[in-house]
C-alpha cells in the first residue's frame, strides 16, 4: 500500500498554497478531515490505521494560517468550501465525507451549507458551535465567555496568547502539557496522561504555529463572533459526536449547534470529554464512510 504523503501543497487558483496530509487507504473511500483551532493536518496521523482498515482515504488540510497553509488576511468560515472544492477537484474527488473536530466543527457546518451536492456524510465531533445566542451565552462559564469577549473586543489578546504559547511549545513542553491538563476533566486527564498523545498533540500544536500566532488569533476572532454560515439552510443530515463531560467546547454548545441543524443527527456522550474521539476513531470514521 503506498505510504501516506503529509506534506502535500496545492497552489490554489488565487495564488495561495495548501498544504495537507494523505494518510489510510489511498484507493479508499475519501474523506476530509478537519483540525481543531490551533491544529493542523498532522493531528490527522493518529487516524492512519483505522482508516487504512476501513477503507477510507483520510485527507486533511490546513486551514490558512496554519501549518503549511499560507495566511488569508480577511477570511471568513464561508470562504472554507472554496478551498476544499479546490482540493477535491485537484484530486480528483467527485464525492467525498468531511468530518471536522473541534474548532474545525464550524467548516464541516460551512460545507454542508455550500457543498452538499458534493458530501456523501458531514460529520461534527466535539464542535464548536456559534456563541453569540444570549441564552447560550448565560449557560457558559464564566471563564469561557469572558475569553471570548476578550477576544472579540481587544484582537491582539489572542495573538499575544498564541505567541506565548509558541514560546512555551520550544521552551516547556512539560508545562504547556500541565496547563492543559489543569483545564481538563478526570476522563481527559487519563487520556492526556499517555505519551502517544502528549506526542501527537504537541507535535499538532507546533506545526499548527510553524508560521506564528496570526492565523490562530484569526481564527479564534472568527470563531467569538456571529457566523457568516446560515445552519437553517443546510439541507443535509449531519452527524454529531459531543461528550457531556467536555470542558473545551461545553456540551451547551454542542446542544446548540445539534438545534440549530434542522437534519442533525447528535449522540451525546456521558463521561466523555474533548478527547473522546481519540478512542473511539473507528466508530466514528465506520459511521462517516
Amino acid at each position: 500500500m503506498p505510504a501516506s504523503r503529509t506534506a502535500e501543497v496545492l497552489r490554489l487558483s488565487d495564488g495561495r498554497r495548501l498544504g495537507y496530509a494523505d494518510y489510510g487507504d489511498r484507493h479508499g473511500t475519501p474523506l476530509l478531515f478537519f483540525h481543531g483551532t490551533p491544529g493542523s493536518r498532522r493531528v490527522a496521523r493518529w487516524a492512519d490505521l483505522v482508516a487504512r482498515r476501513r477503507g477510507i482515504r483520510l485527507i486533511a488540510p490546513d486551514r490558512p494560517g496554519f501549518g503549511l497553509s499560507d495566511f488569508q488576511p480577511g477570511r471568513t468560515l464561508g470562504a472554507w468550501p472554496r478551498d476544499v472544492v479546490e482540493l477535491a477537484d485537484a484530486l480528483f474527488l467527485e464525492r467525498f465525507a468531511v468530518a471536522g473536530v473541534s474548532g474545525g466543527g464550524p467548516y464541516v457546518a460551512a460545507c454542508a451549507w455550500r457543498l452538499a451536492d458534493r458530501l456523501s456524510h458531514a460529520g461534527i465531533i466535539s464542535g464548536m458551535g456559534p456563541i453569540d445566542d444570549p441564552a447560550l451565552a448565560a449557560a457558559l462559564p464564566r471563564h469561557y465567555r469572558t475569553g471570548f469577549a476578550l477576544v472579540r473586543r481587544v484582537p491582539g489578546a489572542a495573538r499575544a496568547a498564541f505567541g506565548l504559547g509558541m514560546l512555551g511549545l520550544r521552551r516547556a513542553p512539560g508545562c504547556v502539557l500541565a496547563s492543559i491538563a489543569a483545564s481538563l476533566p478526570d476522563v481527559d486527564r487519563a487520556i492526556l496522561a499517555r505519551p502517544r498523545v502528549q506526542a501527537l498533540l504537541l507535535d499538532d500544536a507546533r506545526e499548527a504555529l510553524r508560521q506564528g500566532p496570526r492565523g490562530a488569533a484569526l481564527e479564534l476572532s472568527l470563531l467569538s463572533q456571529p457566523w457568516d454560515v446560515r445552519l437553517d439552510q443546510i439541507r443535509m443530515p449531519v452527524r454529531l459526536w459531543h461528550g457531556e463531560a467536555d470542558a473545551q467546547v461545553p456540551v451547551a454548545i454542542g446542544r446548540r449547534l445539534a438545534a440549530a441543524l434542522p437534519e442533525c443527527r447528535a449522540r451525546f456522550l456521558p463521561n466523555a470529554g474533548h478527547l473522546w474521539v481519540l478512542d473511539h476513531l473507528d466508530e466514528v470514521l465506520a459511521t462517516l464512510a
